[in-house]
């Protein structure tokens, strides 16, 4: 099989060792290749393309390992000189919108696009790193990874787009998380208790993620103001200690906005559904 690889960074490395290893073909692409680049492409006895061209037609697959910023582009320039029928693995950091237009424009061009989100760092796990993939073809981009030691999970029915859209929701929980964990773990070890601090939330620890989520949404939306003032309180407190939460008036603001919004329109319900939250919650949102 000839695989083509577009974008020789870190992530473009990271699959074209274990590929060229395991027997594959490759054809290698890079406008500015860095030094490990030309020494990767150099000992294997391959030249670097510094623009895709005819030199893409032979590849049964395309792996597009460039910057978000250049993902649309990369679709638009490869595909015309890529077969009917040839697959190409987006695994970008482009939004949902641009890989969605990129798999339009695939399509139209009778070429199978799959939409390859990377799911942790690459620079840890290398070719084991998780990644997320949504789209036509993605079956068979699972499968040609597994041949070289790589891990992809298939998003069931999702279209291309849905993959990196859940990579941002996943980041939008993690790094959020990870920026209170930070701030409540400066407090604790301040105050020398982040031993008991660990033992306080040991009740959150058992507790099943979704069930966590499901609560949260559930009392969100009649807890919000009363809320809103221990988020205040808190703040206050790290202040006496000489931490300025960077986090928590954001926290705030988030409660105070559903705390508004109950007031401008009541929320009936005393104990409702995720669904039932949720819906109220966006609602409001959109009338903002």
């Amino acid at each position: 099989m000839h695989i083509a690889i577009i974008g020789l960074g870190e992530v473009g490395r990271c699959y074209a060792k274990p590929l060229y290893e395991a027997g594959f073909e490759l054809s290698l692409c890079e406008a500015r290749p860095a030094k490990a680049a030309v020494e990767l492409a150099s000992s294997w006895g391959l030249p670097i393309h510094e623009r895709p061209g005819e030199w893409l037609a032979p590849a049964q697959w395309v792996l597009s390992c460039v910057t978000g910023a250049q993902a649309l582009l990369v679709v638009e320039q490869s595909v015309p000189y890529m077969n009917a029928g040839t697959s190409l693995a987006d695994l970008t950091t482009a939004s949902p919108n641009i890989k969605r237009r990129a798999a339009h424009y695939a399509a139209e061009q009778e070429i199978r696009y799959v939409d390859a989100a990377i799911m942790s760092a690459i620079s840890l796990n290398w070719v084991r790193t998780p990644l997320l993939a949504s789209g036509e073809g993605a079956e068979e981009f699972q499968a040609l990874l597994e041949q070289v030691g790589g891990r992809a999970q298939v998003l069931q029915d999702g279209a291309a787009g849905d993959a990196i859209s859940l990579k941002i929701l996943r980041s939008v929980f993690t790094k959020g998380l990870e920026a209170l964990i930070i701030e409540t773990l400066m407090s604790a070890e301040t105050q020398g208790l982040r031993e008991k601090l660990y033992e306080q939330l040991s009740d959150i620890d058992q507790m099943p993620l979704r069930t966590l989520f499901d609560i949260s949404a559930r009392t969100h939306v009649i807890h919000a103001k009363r809320r809103a003032h221990e988020v205040y309180d808190a703040q206050q407190e790290l202040a006496t200690q000489g931490l300025t939460s960077l986090i928590l008036p954001g926290v705030e603001q988030r409660f105070l906005a559903t705390a508004s919004a109950l007031e401008r329109r009541p929320f009936d319900i005393a104990d409702p559904s995720v669904d039932q939250a949720l819906q109220w919650l966006l609602s409001n949102a959109t009338q903002a």
